[in-house]
């Protein structure tokens, strides 16, 4: 994976020219000077020069930008590892302390040595790239289109496509289908296009395949091709194919079909070439990106397909088996649903497989081989075409798109993957360049995540309030894919291999770690159940980046609840790391401030995996740690107080994310060495001593947009409310003895705030008032004692989403909520049957004013032991 080499190399050399604690002559300067330009000349290089200028002469061009670009690293990485030793002292696993000043010597004489090394061929390598670069530019190759014929894949219903394709408007519309390959896309357009009432409707009717490598002398010649029964070779004598097609069509009404387009320029190209006589013709576009299906005709909406459910899989397989001959056994119904599941609604896997299973015998002993293997039995079929489209998706990719989508590859099977996770991993790997302005490399991280979305390589699960992605997955097919392409590039792999760069341990046991040597491992995920012995293993990784042993646990510790358990030493050895995740320690040595690459630290304790769930205690040298940009514990005991007044000149000024800090004290102090939070929760227990929290002091805190504050404690509160910064957007409050009306006052005040969930914390009556929440989108309220409400539609402006659950005392909505005109869905969840009346009643009294938009949910729940009744 070169780019991804390249950009983890450009990071390590910008953070040891710009870092004061690293000592380099004047020509180690210049040496690493070299390198970090070769790199963003090889970078330029990759990203906007196309692979298929990469011919068979130099295919191996990217693998030694890679292989230089890791070996760059490694050589610079160990020096400043070695340097870190020799000005700190730290101690050794071994026992060892500051190496002798001579070693210190013949260190910089080796870097010196090693980088002039490098230099030269990092040299050799840009000048091939240009080599490569300035022929491709002379020869100016094209590429041809694809029209060959496609596999059959599934028989979708095309109603909805006809439909529109048949509709009575009679401006020229553009109809985009888009969707993940081997999803039906082609399989849509080809039934809609052999439709007898299309074929009754339109006077011309024309096909063309765009493909990956088109170009538009090819895509018009194909058009031409098509319709050359149409063209009158005599009168278009001399002119251009654009010419012939635009007088070919025009005054007719027309059927075009572009199938396969890869790139908004591909419709650019040939817009033109088709006349809007206003007589209803139409352009069916078919593509796996959706900024193309959006781009094409911004006034038309575009047909997404989705995956098949259990249902529409079964009925799909049985008709492609058995649909020359009799109806399908009873016996192999059963299996025949288990391997239909097993395709997870991708209906190319399904009509493979259909494929098979009708060349074997219809026995169940047949079909049970099949079904034990049915993602090896799909790649084995018809040549590997299944992979051979999948594959598509990832060769069209842009190089810096490329390492996050295979890292994926790492999470298990089939499960669900939450996003911040995944970035904060990216991001630790240094997939990212960090970006100019404003924008964090988190935002520009997501930005990533749904340009892979949009191309249909990754699904979303689940959607935040405000439209961003909260969880995320593969499907398995396309999961095989990213481990196939890891192991071919060598980017990642699922077992612990010598010197392997990035791991992925999917064992029960992480033992075997103990024989292993990874002087190149940059990276150790443990991303299901392991057991774990001992770390002493790490010795051996000291160039790790990444270490995630959130589901690594200790056997031993998991039913001790006396032991106080820490990390080991060796951990705090591992000076490169960026990302460290475990969940067995609760007690956090002073020297984690040795980790001063570190930008997430996560700690989560009382797992039913683990022991009892107690309390992470940190030091006060966790403010010495200035690329921290992550702290999640599960708890942890407030904020130390700094010691030493350098302690708050350092301050934590990278810091965005401080989660499930237990009793903070915000003092004007401690909220002006985190003065960049943008998200926060804090936990208030039972406080016997009556102290003073300060939570005014979270004004202070300027760019706070997230913050989560439960209090299950009687804290005083002085000044009788708080007060929020206004930058906040999503506020959640868990709490009796928070001040109620003085409190909401100030809440409704805030100008950005978009998302207000209030748990175990009501007044017995609210009334708002004008100017209040006028952003404020989503509005929950659960188990609450809020009994009287008095509101009127303006005091909601912008509110879309009412939800209530558990408001056993409140037995009414106020009439004025159905009157806000943005307002979406009312749900209510438990409560009482006259709170269920009036939702009720709102939404007819909607609906006799034309309002259909607005959705009511009524979830009645029975009795403690019985699920909940929809009604």
């Amino acid at each position: 994976m070169a780019y991804g080499a390249l950009v983890s190399l450009a990071q390590t050399v910008d953070q040891i020219l710009n870092h004061d604690n690293y000592s380099l002559s004047h020509h180690q300067r210049q040496q690493i000077t070299a390198i970090h330009e070769y790199v963003f000349f090889l970078q330029a290089f990759l990203e906007h020069f196309p692979d298929k200028a990469n011919n068979n002469n130099n295919k191996s061009l990217e693998g030694q930008i890679r292989y230089i670009a890791n070996q760059a690293e490694n050589t610079i990485e160990y020096f400043m590892w070695e340097q870190r030793r020799l000005l700190c002292g730290i101690v050794t696993s071994c026992g060892g302390r500051r190496p002798s000043e001579e070693k210190s010597v013949h260190h910089y004489s080796r870097l010196a040595s090693d980088l002039d090394k490098l230099t030269e061929k990092i040299d050799s390598i840009a000048q091939e790239a240009m080599n490569v670069k300035n022929k491709y530019f002379v020869i100016k190759e094209i590429g041809t289109v694809d029209s060959s014929s496609r596999l059959a894949q599934s028989t979708p219903k095309k109603d909805v496509v006809t439909e529109r394709i048949c509709g009575e408007s009679s401006k020229l519309q553009v109809i985009p289908i888009v969707g993940m390959g081997g999803i039906g896309k082609t399989t849509l357009a080809t039934n809609a296009y052999q439709d007898p009432l299309v074929i009754e409707n339109f006077m011309i009717r024309a096909w063309v395949t765009v493909s990956q490598d088109y170009s538009p002398q090819k895509v018009v010649s194909s058009l031409v091709d098509s319709m050359k029964e149409l063209i009158n070779t005599e009168r278009y004598r001399g002119e251009s194919d654009e010419e012939k097609v635009y007088k070919c069509l025009k005054g007719m009404k027309y059927l075009i079909v572009m199938d396969d387009v890869w790139s908004t320029e591909a419709w650019d190209d040939v817009r033109m070439i088709f006349p809007d006589e206003n007589n209803g013709s139409r352009v069916v576009l078919t593509t796996r990106l959706l900024d193309v299906a959006a781009y094409v005709d911004s006034s038309s909406l575009l047909h997404e397909m989705q995956l098949m459910n259990a249902d529409q899989s079964w009925d799909l397989l049985r008709h492609r088996v058995f649909e020359q001959g009799p109806l399908c056994p009873l016996e192999l119904e059963g299996i025949g649903k288990e391997i239909a599941g097993s395709c997870r609604g991708l209906p190319l896997a399904i009509v493979v497989i259909a494929g098979l299973l009708s060349t074997v015998s219809k026995t169940r002993a047949s079909w049970e081989k099949i079904a034990g293997n049915v993602k090896s039995a799909i790649n084995a079929t018809k040549h590997g075409q299944l992979e051979k489209i999948m594959s598509l998706s990832y060769t069209h990719l842009p190089h810096h798109l490329r390492p996050c989508f295979l890292y994926m590859g790492a999470f298990p099977e089939d499960q669900e993957i939450h996003v911040q996770k995944l970035i904060r991993l990216w991001v630790g790997e240094g997939f990212l360049k960090y970006p100019n302005g404003s924008k964090t490399v988190e935002e520009a991280a997501e930005e990533y995540l749904e340009d892979l979305v949009k191309r249909s390589l990754v699904l979303v699960s689940k959607r935040k309030f405000n439209g961003k992605i909260k969880s995320c997955r593969l499907h398995d097919l396309m999961r095989e894919l990213c481990i196939r392409k890891s192991q071919q590039e060598r980017f990642l792999r699922h077992a612990m291999v010598k010197n392997q760069r990035r791991v992925c341990i999917d064992q029960s046991n992480l033992s075997f770690l103990e024989n292993i040597y990874g002087s190149t491992t940059r990276t150790i995920l443990c991303l299901m159940h392991s057991e774990i012995s001992s770390l002493g293993c790490l010795r051996h990784f000291r160039f790790l980046r990444v270490l995630d042993l959130v589901f690594a646990y200790n056997h031993r510790r998991m039913f001790d609840s006396e032991e106080v358990a820490s990390l080991p030493p060796q951990v705090f050895e591992l000076f490169h790391l960026r990302y460290l995740a475990f969940s067995y320690a609760v007690e956090i040595p002073r020297a984690v401030s040795n980790l001063q690459n570190l930008q997430t630290l996560i700690i989560y304790l009382g797992t039913k995996f683990r022991y009892r769930p107690s309390t992470v205690r940190l030091p006060s040298e966790i403010w010495r740690m200035p690329q921290l940009r992550h702290l999640i514990c599960f708890n942890f005991d407030q904020l130390p107080d700094p010691h030493q007044e350098s302690e708050i000149t350092r301050a934590l000024l990278n810091l965005q994310t401080l989660s499930r800090v237990r009793n903070l004290k915000c003092t004007e102090t401690i909220m002006k060495m985190i003065p960049n939070v943008k998200k926060l929760g804090i936990f208030y227990s039972e406080d016997k001593y009556k102290q003073e929290y300060h939570l005014e002091n979270l004004v202070h805190l300027q760019n706070l947009v997230n913050l989560k504050l439960t209090v299950r404690a009687n804290l005083s509160f002085p000044n009788k409310s708080l007060n929020f910064p206004q930058t906040l957007k999503k506020l959640s409050l868990s709490g009796e003895s928070l001040p109620w009306q003085s409190t909401m006052m100030s809440i409704g005040s805030l100008p950005n705030l978009q998302v207000l969930k209030l748990r175990n914390y009501c007044g017995y009556a609210w009334k708002t008032s004008d100017g209040g929440f006028p952003e404020l989108e989503f509005l929950l309220i659960e188990s609450s004692d809020l009994r009287h409400w008095i509101t009127e539609s303006d005091h909601f402006p912008s509110l879309k989403w009412l939800l209530l659950r558990h408001c056993e005392h409140l037995r009414e909505i106020p009439d004025a909520i159905g009157e806000i005109p943005t307002l979406q869905l009312i749900e209510v969840k438990g409560g009482s049957a006259s709170l269920f009346e009036s939702a009720k009643g709102i939404q007819e009294e909607q609906q006799s004013w034309g309002n259909e938009a607005l959705q009511v949910r009524c979830i009645e729940f029975r009795s403690q032991f019985q699920s909940f009744q929809f009604k």
